[in-house]
């Protein structure tokens, strides 16, 4: 009996501190119970701030937008009230004119109207015309052609939601570059990477760098979430390394290995010495770089390409046989990314025109700093007798003027009787000899005896039209909505 009770008693006591901790773990439940509601209450008040900061910010942009609507609205009925201020005043001297011949005709002097009646004939002649084709045609469209592009937004809305706290994960490994997804093309480079196949850990991600193909500082060229990226604007027969590194909130990963690649050469000078302009069937120029920057990254033609580890400096370099071409040949298309709004892209990019009358400026996806480069432009529509420029410019060149109004363009424009070269809203070497629909205009952009020379239909237009240029250009056009042009590069 003894053995029992003392038994029941340890189990008691037993029950007792589990019964003890219970109460005090209620305790600390209850103190949860109150914590929760006092950081809910935080939360919430954090949360309609961080709402009514995206409404503000919401709201400033649509004043923005709105003022933007109502400058597009003043433009239109100032170009508008212009034209009816304009024709009102030719329509007034017309009918004025008229009125006078009639009582001309109504004149029994036989003598007095034959001695003002040839004047009188020539007169109305010359007012005839100057209601000529183009005069009766609205200089400017009732439509808005501004459509907001909200899905973006939208999505970004929809997608709003809170990001769950995690417990802080170690730094990334250091990306692999994949070398049978990197490549060069002209002067552009395609990189690829991707993170260990064994890595667990979290990657928010990525930050590519490159030298400045001189063996210079590297530098930032991309910050993103993406595992490929094309750099454009890179000089011609340059060697640049590039290199990767990861991040996410714990750090910074180390940088990955150095990759060497090799872009595009210029032609060779023997090449540079062929007279103005260029003749594709004379000079038998081949693409250099047997690479392509497509994202599917299939090649767009044959070739090969070579790497090797150089394992001394742990780089990875990227080179490929190109002994047996002759030539390098820059291709492009135009940049939609740089080009004014009112620009319209069409033939995959090759074919532009625009929906304003006023001019617009459409830049080449590639810029050229060194070498000899020769592309055309045929006139694919021609109305009205507009006045296109074609030329170079550099990537930050005014978009909403004709080319050659600033000091970031060197330009031809012409229209259908005559040409002039301008820069910096320098007009000069007036020419005769103009354009029409199926013409082809030249440019020749010569980086080697920095000149720039232009052609229309094979035939030299003036002399030399620039010279002593130095940099990167990009080739160039302005037109409005009465021309159409498509690019032939190579």
């Amino acid at each position: 009996l003894l053995a029992l009770q003392s038994q029941l008693s340890q189990a008691l006591n037993g029950l007792s501190d589990r019964a003890k901790e219970a109460k005090e773990f209620l305790v600390q439940l209850r103190n949860m119970v109150q914590q929760i509601q006092e950081n809910s209450v935080e939360f919430e008040a954090c949360l309609v701030a961080q709402c009514d900061a995206l409404i503000d910010a919401l709201n400033r942009r649509k004043a923005q937008l709105l003022s933007r609507v109502n400058k597009e609205h003043e433009h239109k009925l100032k170009v508008v009230r212009d034209q009816i201020s304009h024709c009102t005043v030719k329509l007034r001297q017309t009918t004025g004119l008229m009125e006078y011949c009639l009582e001309v005709i109504k004149e029994n002097d036989p003598s007095g109207f034959l001695q003002i009646s040839d004047a009188l004939i020539r007169r109305v002649h010359l007012t005839e015309d100057q209601w000529g084709k183009g005069t009766l045609t609205p200089r400017m469209t009732t439509d808005f052609d501004l459509n907001l592009d909200n899905a973006p937004l939208l999505q970004s809305i929809h997608q709003l939601d809170f990001v769950q706290m995690k417990v802080s994960s170690p730094v990334p490994a250091p990306p692999i570059l994949q070398l049978e997804e990197c490549c060069t093309h002209n002067n552009s480079a395609t990189l690829s990477w991707k993170q260990p196949p064994l890595s667990t850990v979290q990657v928010e991600g990525y930050i590519l760098e490159l030298d400045d193909g001189n063996g210079g500082q590297f530098r930032e060229v991309y910050v993103g979430k993406e595992t490929m990226c094309t750099v454009d604007g890179l000089h011609f027969n340059s060697t640049y390394s590039a290199r990767v590194k990861a991040f996410n909130k714990s750090g910074v990963s180390p940088y990955s290995k150095t990759l060497v690649l090799q872009t595009a050469e210029d032609t060779q000078s023997e090449e540079q010495t062929l007279p103005f302009p260029v003749p594709l069937e004379r000079s038998q120029l081949r693409r250099m770089s047997p690479f392509s920057s497509t994202l599917n990254l299939q090649p767009s033609f044959s070739g090969r390409s070579y790497f090797e580890l150089r394992s001394s400096a742990h780089q990875l370099s990227l080179h490929s046989s190109l002994q047996s071409l002759n030539s390098a040949v820059a291709w492009f298309s135009f940049d939609p990314s740089s080009a004014h709004a009112d620009i319209i892209f069409s033939n995959d990019n090759l074919t532009v025109t625009c929906n304003s009358y006023d001019d617009r400026v459409v830049l080449g996806k590639t810029g050229f700093s060194k070498g000899l480069h020769y592309w055309e432009l045929s006139i694919d529509r021609y109305d009205n007798h507009p006045d296109p420029a074609f030329g170079v410019a550099r990537i930050d060149v005014l978009k909403d003027a004709m080319l050659g109004k600033d000091d970031k363009a060197w330009a031809m424009y012409v229209d259908n009787n005559r040409s002039w070269f301008m820069h910096n809203n320098s007009h000069t070497n007036r020419t005769e000899g103009g354009i029409t629909k199926g013409a082809t205009v030249g440019v020749l952009l010569d980086l080697t005896r920095r000149t720039l020379t232009f052609s229309i239909n094979e035939d030299q237009q003036g002399p030399v039209a620039f010279e002593n240029l130095e940099g990167l250009f990009f080739p160039a056009v302005s037109l409005n909505r009465n021309v159409q042009v498509r690019a032939w590069s190579g």
